[in-house]
C-alpha cells in the first residue's frame, strides 16, 4: 500500500469514526462503500490511486481533493527530509504527528526508491566538451555486506566549467581504486562528451595519474600540497613539526620553479638522514607537486589544494553523519545524490577571480579553448 493510499484509509476511518470491518460500524448510518480508481501526477511520474467512498457521498478526501489531478507533494516531504539526513525513525514520528500514520523504513525506502531513475538520467547526463580544471577525490563510508560491516568509498569528479561555477559530473561508489577502474570513470566521462581536461587537480589517488594519461593524455596533473604536507607530517615528532612546516613552505611558497627547487635542495641537506621517507616521496611526485608554478596567482590559488572538492564533502558528511552504516551501495547512492543537488543549489556563483583565471587559460591553453571562448 502506497503512502496516499494509507492516509486515504485513515481519513475514512476518522471520517466513519470506526476502523474496517470493526463491529463499531453497524447501525451507524454511513460505512464504505468500495473505491474510485483516479490516475494523479506526481513529480516522478503517473500513479494510479484508490480513493474510498462511503454510502452517504459525504467523504471528501484532504490529502488530494476530489478533482484535483496532482499529488500534494506528500512522498516529495519525505524525500526532502530523507535528503536532510533525518533518520527513519525522525521521519516515521513526524508523519505519526502530522498525518497520525506510520511510515516504516521499509515505505521510506520505496518512495526514496522512485529517485532512482532521476539518479541515472543525472550520472549519466550529457556533459561538457572542455573544463578548465576538475578535482578528484573521495570520501568514505560504511555500507552493510552480507552480514557484515565494510568501508567503501564514494568518488567524487567536480570540475570547474568555462562559466567559472563549480558542477559534480558524478559520483562512483567501490572498494578499490585502481588504474583500471579511474579509467572507467575517465571513459564514462568521455562516453558522456567530455573532450579534454585542461588540469586535473588530485589526493593521492592510486592509478589515477595512469589513467587520466590515457583517456587525456593532455591534461596537466597537480597533486594537493596540503595532503602531501599531512602525509608528510605522518612521519615526525610534534617536537620537530613545527620547523619542518616551516621549511616546506620555503618549497610550495616560493614564487618560482626555480626557487621551489633550490628550497628543495635545502630541505632535503637539512631532513634527508632523518626524514628520507618524506623526502623520496616529494622527489618521486616532483612533477604532479610542482604543475601549478607556471600559472599565475590567481590560478595557483584554485590548483595547489583540493579544498574545493573538499568542501563539497563537508556539506555531505553534515547530512550523512546520522548514519552509522547504510543498508546497500543503492541506499549510499540515493543520499548522496540527494545531498548534491541540494548543495549545487547554492553553487550560482562564479568562482573568485574567475575572470582573471580564464584569460589566464586562453593564453596557455589557446588552441584548445579558441572554439570555446568567443572573441
Amino acid at each position: 500500500m502506497t503512502l496516499t493510499q494509507q492516509i486515504f484509509e485513515a481519513e475514512i476511518e476518522e471520517h466513519l469514526g470506526y476502523k474496517k470491518h470493526s463491529i463499531e460500524g453497524n447501525n451507524t448510518g454511513n460505512s464504505r462503500n468500495g473505491y474510485n480508481k483516479k490516475t494523479i501526477q506526481t513529480k516522478f511520474g503517473k500513479s494510479e490511486i484508490e480513493v474510498p467512498r462511503d454510502r452517504n457521498g459525504e467523504f471528501e478526501p484532504r490529502i488530494i481533493g476530489k478533482y484535483e489531478k496532482t499529488s500534494n507533494q506528500l512522498e516529495e516531504q519525505i524525500i526532502a527530509m530523507y535528503a536532510k539526513g533525518m533518520s527513519t525513525r525522525d521521519i516515521e514520528d513526524h508523519m505519526r504527528d502530522i498525518y497520525g500514520i506510520d511510515v516504516s523504513p521499509t515505505m521510506v525506502s520505496k518512495i526514496t526508491d522512485k529517485i532512482l531513475p532521476m539518479i541515472s538520467e543525472w550520472q549519466s547526463r550529457p556533459l561538457d566538451r572542455v573544463y578548465p580544471v576538475v578535482f578528484l577525490d573521495a570520501i568514505h563510508f560504511k555500507v552493510r555486506k552480507e552480514n557484515r560491516i565494510i568501508n567503501k568509498a564514494a568518488y567524487s569528479v567536480m570540475a570547474i566549467n568555462m562559466a567559472g561555477q563549480k558542477e559534480v559530473l558524478g559520483i562512483w561508489v567501490g572498494e578499490n581504486e585502481s588504474a583500471s577502474f579511474w579509467l572507467g570513470v575517465c571513459n564514462d566521462l568521455k562516453n558522456r562528451g567530455v573532450q579534454d581536461i585542461l588540469i586535473a587537480c588530485k589526493d593521492g589517488l592510486s592509478g589515477f595519474s595512469e589513467a587520466i594519461s590515457s583517456a587525456f593524455p593532455r591534461t596537466e596533473i597537480q597533486l594537493c600540497i596540503i595532503h602531501q604536507i599531512r602525509n608528510s607530517m605522518k612521519y615526525v615528532p610534534y617536537k620537530y613539526q613545527k620547523e619542518l612546516i616551516a621549511d616546506l613552505k620555503k618549497i610550495y611558497q616560493a614564487l618560482t620553479i626555480e626557487e621551489a627547487e633550490m628550497s628543495f635542495t635545502t630541505f632535503k641537506g637539512k631532513w634527508g638522514k632523518k626524514h628520507p621517507i618524506i623526502v623520496r616521496s616529494w622527489e618521486n611526485n616532483w612533477l604532479e607537486l610542482t604543475a601549478y608554478f607556471k600559472y599565475p596567482y590567481e590560478i595557483r590559488r584554485m590548483i595547489y589544494t583540493t579544498n574545493i572538492i573538499e568542501g563539497y564533502h563537508r556539506q555531505l558528511r553534515k547530512v550523512t553523519k546520522t548514519k552509522t552504516a547504510y543498508p546497500t551501495d543503492e541506499a549510499l547512492v540515493k543520499i548522496i545524490y540527494l545531498a548534491t543537488i541540494e548543495a549545487s543549489k547554492k553553487w550560482t556563483m562564479s568562482i573568485k577571480d574567475w575572470k582573471n583565471c580564464i584569460s589566464q587559460f586562453a593564453i596557455y591553453f589557446e588552441d584548445r579553448l579558441e572554439s570555446e571562448i568567443a572573441i
